[in-house]
């Protein structure tokens, strides 16, 4: 099963040598073994910590095997730091960024990204997720607490992941929908305004003609009148 190391792995190896004197290799299978082997670690990661460790004397050397094994010991400083790290709560700054959480924040506000498909591949990679740790803990007996305790946290994180994602579907819906109705209502009310302005436009248009054609109408009758009685004048 494969994971993230997000915890301090330091502090992980500074739990297995309260219990006694390991080499590397030693270490890193026992701290697997404590977990379930949720978070496997990388051996060159293993040294590189001890290596720190030592530098700042929370662990020795405690000689070798007969296959030049080097063996590390937990120093007094070191148990204090160790429980020091256990009577410390975990604090929120002090868990890695959420990824999935920065993606979509990112998704949804870039033109073109498929937000909704995001979401279902997640989702389809959460739910094998919580299948693969449900297989593992089926499997640990009961004497195995440590790693049931590991596996049951990731079954946990996984069924809340998958809840999110459905959260996070049901918005974005929701949200286009109402982004999508807004703009309609705006389209409607500008179309409304143009053919409420339009209609006013042709009313004037039509009252000015009108008015012209009376003003025409009235201009000919009075100019025939005129020529009438000046006819008349003439005659007599």
């Amino acid at each position: 099963m494969h994971g993230h190391v997000d915890m301090s792995v330091k502090h992980s190896l500074l739990a297995v040598l309260a219990d006694g004197d390991r080499y590397g290799y030693q270490l890193r299978a026992e701290f697997e073994e404590r977990t379930g082997a949720t978070w496997p670690l990388n051996i060159g990661q293993v040294y590189t910590t001890l290596n720190r460790l030592e530098r700042d004397g929370f662990v020795e050397p405690a000689g070798q095997d007969a296959q030049n094994h080097v063996f590390y010991r937990i120093t007094e400083a070191g148990r204090e730091e160790l429980l020091s790290w256990f009577a410390r709560p975990v604090t929120r700054a002090e868990r890695p960024r959420d990824e999935l959480a920065v993606k979509l924040a990112l998704a949804v506000t870039v033109e073109g990204i498929d937000v909704p498909g995001i979401v279902h591949a997640q989702r389809k990679h959460a739910l094998g997720a919580l299948q693969d740790y449900t297989r593992v803990k089926a499997r640990l007996g009961v004497e195995e607490l440590a790693a049931a305790l590991v596996v049951d946290s990731m079954i946990f994180q996984s069924e809340a992941e998958i809840r999110w994602l459905d959260h996070v579907e049901a918005k974005v819906l929701r949200h286009a929908k109402t982004v999508g109705s807004t703009a309609n209502g705006t389209a409607n009310g500008t179309a409304s305004s143009i053919a409420t302005g339009a209609a006013d436009k042709n009313s004037a248009a039509n009252k000015n003609s009108a008015a012209n054609k009376n003003s025409t109408a009235n201009s000919t009758t009075n100019s025939t009148a005129t020529s009438t009685a000046t006819s008349e004048g003439n005659r007599k």
